[in-house]
């Protein structure tokens, strides 16, 4: 049972997280942090401050107010309490306080807990990167008539997230009444309407010659972000101090989704090449020349001045690759050569790697257990890829497998 504490409870959001939590069996609201504590019909204690509070808890929910934040990160720092950070409106100054706190407990922050809001984000990051510049972009936001900032902390997340494709080159235009001037290129436009009970509105419009491409998001009531603030409950629970987010959530599951297995390659590694990039350019661009495609290029750190490479090919060019390579020993008369044909190569991906620490690690350690040689590996920041003993294929894949959960 993971035990909470509401900062906020008797506010809207915090009032909504407190009924969600009552359906959740591994989850207990043990305490609530409020002013109005005379007001309060909750079933747990309620203090006027964190520093009041001596109930034991795993987590604290803040759904209060940015102008609680100091006293709000100087208790969970004495307390040893992770946090979750679900207000928005906080200052640069806020925000420099919030990641001098990360590094003494964990500290979760979202301007949006709805898991629907932060793939928006991703899908609108994509669509910046495929578009580019041949599109304008403006984002509205529609919220109730209480909500005090606009634009809403949501509609900045969204901007953010498109910005940085453009690295941060997007000036943002809040509106645009009052203004007699032509819309500028590195223009990103953000407008707030506030009316009636909406609860949370979002529309991403890029808008190109001739055409329109739409996202949007709707909250149909406050308990998405409720389920969200849960979920990021369990995700924060066991982490180490450090400043996490809803992106490095929702691909926590995701940093192994696809494995592929190939048996049509064979390994080539080059030893003892003298370290003089023109030779090494010339290596390939002889391959390339004989239309031989070379796959998984790895290099080791120089050592005397030379340096080893690996690559594979495909069974099919390894006479021929192997006449290329042969060639380079009158220029280099230290060069060694290796060809391995009994080999399996797999590949590993997932969008959680980006974001995730020790994917490699599990990796390897999964094929450590297995007793599974690995020959050579490259990775970047979405995938790993290496080479093993063919005989170890079956054994390998079956441990990745069950390790990953594919």
């Amino acid at each position: 049972m993971i035990r909470i504490i509401i900062h906020g409870c008797m506010g809207r959001m915090g009032r909504v997280l407190t009924a969600t939590a009552a359906d959740a069996p591994d989850i207990e609201v043990v305490a609530g942090i409020d002013q109005l504590t005379a007001e309060s019909d909750a079933d747990f204690p309620i203090f006027a401050s964190l520093a009041d509070c001596t109930t034991p808890a795993d987590v604290v929910v803040d759904f209060s107010s940015p102008k609680a934040l100091p006293s709000l990160l100087k208790g969970v720092k004495e307390k040893k309490f992770p946090l979750i950070i679900a207000t928005t409106g906080h200052t640069k100054e806020d925000k420099t306080l919030i990641a001098q706190a990360s590094e003494s407990v964990p500290i979760f922050v979202s301007a949006n807990m709805s898991l629907g809001v932060n793939l928006l984000a991703e899908m609108a990051q994509k669509a910046a990167t495929v578009l580019g510049e041949s599109f304008d972009i403006e984002i509205i936001e529609r919220h109730h008539n209480q909500k005090k900032d606009a634009p809403s902390g949501t509609a900045l997340l969204l901007a953010d997230s498109i910005n940085e494709v453009f690295l941060q080159g997007k000036r943002y235009v809040y509106g645009r009444h009052g203004r007699e001037e032509l819309r500028q290129g590195p223009e990103l436009g953000i407008h707030a309407i506030r009316g009636g009970t909406i609860v949370g509105e979002h529309e991403i419009v890029f808008a190109g010659k001739d055409e329109l491409v739409e996202l949007r998001h709707s909250a149909a009531s406050r308990r998405i972000f409720a389920l969200g603030a849960l979920e990021a409950v369990r995700y924060l629970s066991d982490k180490p101090p450090g400043l996490y987010s809803m992106r490095e959530m929702i691909t926590a599951a995701s940093a192994v989704t696809r494995m592929f297995v190939s048996n049509e390659e064979a390994l080539v590694s080059l030893y003892r090449i003298t370290l003089d990039p023109k030779s090494i350019t010339g290596i390939f661009e002889k391959l390339g020349q004989a239309n031989i495609n070379v796959d998984l290029i790895s290099q080791t750190a120089p050592v005397d001045g030379e340096v080893n490479i690996s690559f594979t090919v495909f069974k099919k060019d390894i006479e021929r690759t192997t006449e290329l390579v042969q060639t380079l020993q009158k220029s280099m008369k230290n060069l060694e050569i290796k060809i391995a044909d009994e080999i399996t190569k797999i590949a590993v991906e997932g969008p959680g790697m980006e974001t995730q620490s020790g994917v490699a690690a599990r990796v390897f350690g999964t094929l450590t257990e297995a007793k599974v040689t690995i020959q050579t590996v490259t990775t970047s920041e979405t995938k790993i890829a290496l080479v093993i003993p063919h005989k170890d294929e079956e054994k390998a894949v079956g441990a990745i497998k069950t390790t990953f959960g594919l």
